[in-house]
C-alpha cells in the first residue's frame, strides 16, 4: 500500500513551518530596518547577524543529540513557545535607551534555539515518511520556506513602514505561538531511555557513535555532507556576493533591479523544489554529477557576456537567467542531499546528523562569502575572470563526483 504524503502529522508539520518561518522572516527584516533607522549602518546589523550565528554553529551538535535523546514534539513545541516569549520579552525591553543590547540579545538566544530547532524538525520528516515521500516531502518544505522567503519581506515592510517595529514583533510572536500550537497534535513515536551515565558522558558517546557511524559504516553519508558543502561554498559566494555586488557596482543598476533579482531567485527555487517533488524518482545517485556540472554551465553565460560590448540591461538579463538556472539546481540538489542522508541514517542517529549538516552549512557559506567578496573586489572591472574559471571549475567537480559517488550509491 502506498503512504500517503500528506498525512496529518506532514500537514501539521508543514503548518507550523509556514507560520514559524513567516515570523522568523518579518521580524529579521522590521530589526534590520530598526537598526538601520537608528544607527544609519547596515553594517552594524550584519555584523550583529553575523556573531548571532556562532552559537548555532558551536551548539548544533547538541541539538541534535538533543533531538536523538528526547521527544521531537516536545522539543519543537518547547522551543517555538520560548522564542515567542523571548521576542515578547525583547518587544516590552525596547524603549529607545538600550535598544542595540536588547536586539542584539534577541538575535543571540534566537541562534541558540535555532542550533536545537532546525537538527529536530529535520530528523521529524523521515518518521512521518518513508521511500520518495522523503525527497517529496523535503521539497514541499523547501517551497514552504521559499514562498515565506519571497512573501514575508514584502508584507512585513509594508507592516513596519505603516506602524513600525512593535507591531511587527507582536505578530511574530503570533506566529510563533501558533506553530507551537500545531505542534502540540503531532504524533511521534518516541521511546524513553534510561541515563544511567552523566551529561558529559552521554554527548561524549553519542558524538563517538556517530562519527563512527558517518566515517566507517555509511561513508556515502559523509561524502554527500562533503559535496553539500563544496556546492554551497561556490553557490552562496556567487549569489550572496556577487548578485548584488554585479547588479549595483558593475552595471550600476538601482534598488529596483536588485529586488526583481531576489524574487526572481526565491521564484527559481520554489521552480526547483516543485521539480524535485515531481522527478523524485528520477534524481538518484547517477543524477548528482550532471545537477552539480550544472551550476558551473549555467555560470558560464554570465561570465561571458561582461566579456561582449552590450548594454547594462542586456548583461543584467542573462546575468539573471543564469543565476536562476544556478539556484534551480543547486535547490534541486539540496532536496536530494538531505533526502538521501535522512533515508540513509537510523533514527537513533538522525538528529545528530542533521545536526552535521546545518553546522558544516553554517561554517561554508560565510567562507564562500569572504572568498568572493575578496575576489570580486580585486576583480571589479574584470569580473569574467571570477565568473567563467568558477564555472569552470564546478563543471569539473560535476566530472569528478561521477567518479567519487560511484562506488558509495547504489544505481
Amino acid at each position: 500500500m502506498t503512504q500517503k504524503l500528506f498525512t496529518p502529522n506532514f500537514i501539521l508539520l508543514i503548518l507550523g513551518q509556514l507560520t514559524s518561518l513567516f515570523g522568523n522572516f518579518i521580524l529579521k527584516l522590521a530589526l534590520s530596518m530598526y537598526v538601520l533607522d537608528i544607527t544609519g549602518s547596515a553594517a552594524v546589523f550584519a555584523g550583529i547577524l553575523s556573531l548571532a550565528t556562532i552559537p548555532t554553529i558551536l551548539l548544533s551538535p547538541l541539538g541534535g543529540i538533543l533531538a536523538d535523546r528526547l521527544n521531537r514534539r516536545n522539543v519543537m513545541v518547547a522551543l517555538d513557545s520560548l522564542t515567542g516569549f523571548f521576542v515578547l520579552c525583547a518587544a516590552l525591553l525596547l524603549t529607545g535607551d538600550t535598544d542595540l543590547p536588547v536586539i542584539s540579545a534577541l538575535l543571540i538566544l534566537l541562534s541558540i534555539l535555532g542550533a536545537f530547532e532546525t537538527p529536530t524538525v529535520q530528523a521529524c520528516i523521515p518518521t512521518m515518511l518513508a521511500g520518495d515521500n522523503i525527497l517529496k516531502g523535503n521539497a514541499v518544505v523547501n517551497q514552504i520556506a521559499s514562498l515565506s522567503y519571497l512573501t514575508a519581506p514584502m508584507l512585513g515592510g509594508i507592516f513596519y513602514a505603516a506602524f513600525g517595529l512593535h507591531p511587527v514583533m507582536f505578530a511574530s510572536v503570533g506566529c510563533f505561538f501558533a506553530t507551537a500550537l500545531f505542534e502540540c497534535f503531532i504524533r511521534l513515536p518516541y521511546e524513553r531511555t534510561s541515563h544511567q551515565k552523566g551529561i558529559l558522558s552521554l554527548i561524549r558517546k553519542d558524538f563517538t557513535e556517530s562519527m563512527h557511524y558517518l566515517f566507517k559504516e555509511q561513508t556515502s553519508v559523509a561524502k554527500m555532507l562533503f559535496l553539500t558543502a563544496v556546492s554551497r561554498f561556490f553557490v552562496m559566494g556567487i549569489l550572496m556576493v556577487g548578485l548584488p555586488f554585479l547588479v549595483r557596482t558593475v552595471l550600476s543598476l538601482n534598488a529596483r533591479y536588485y529586488g526583481a533579482a531576489e524574487s526572481t531567485l526565491a521564484v527559481a527555487t520554489i521552480i526547483g523544489s516543485v521539480m524535485a517533488g515531481l522527478f523524485s524518482t528520477k534524481v538518484n545517485a547517477r543524477t548528482i554529477p550532471a545537477l552539480l556540472a550544472s551550476l558551473g554551465v549555467f555560470l558560464l553565460p554570465a561570465g561571458a557576456v561582461f566579456l561582449l560590448p552590450v548594454g547594462a540591461l542586456v548583461k543584467y538579463g542573462v546575468t539573471l537567467l543564469s543565476l536562476s538556472g544556478m539556484q534551480i539546481a543547486i535547490s534541486i540538489f539540496s532536496i536530494y542531499a538531505v533526502s538521501v542522508i535522512q533515508q540513509r541514517t537510523p533514527n537513533h542517529l538522525i538528529g545528530k546528523v542533521m545536526a552535521y549538516t546545518s553546522a558544516v552549512t553554517l561554517c561554508v557559506q560565510p567562507l564562500g562569502q569572504m572568498v568572493y567578496g575578496f575576489l570580486f573586489d580585486r576583480f571589479r572591472d574584470t569580473v569574467s575572470l571570477v565568473l567563467l574559471p568558477t564555472g569552470f571549475i564546478v563543471c569539473g567537480i560535476g566530472g569528478l563526483t561521477a567518479v567519487f559517488l560511484r562506488m558509495c550509491f547504489d544505481p
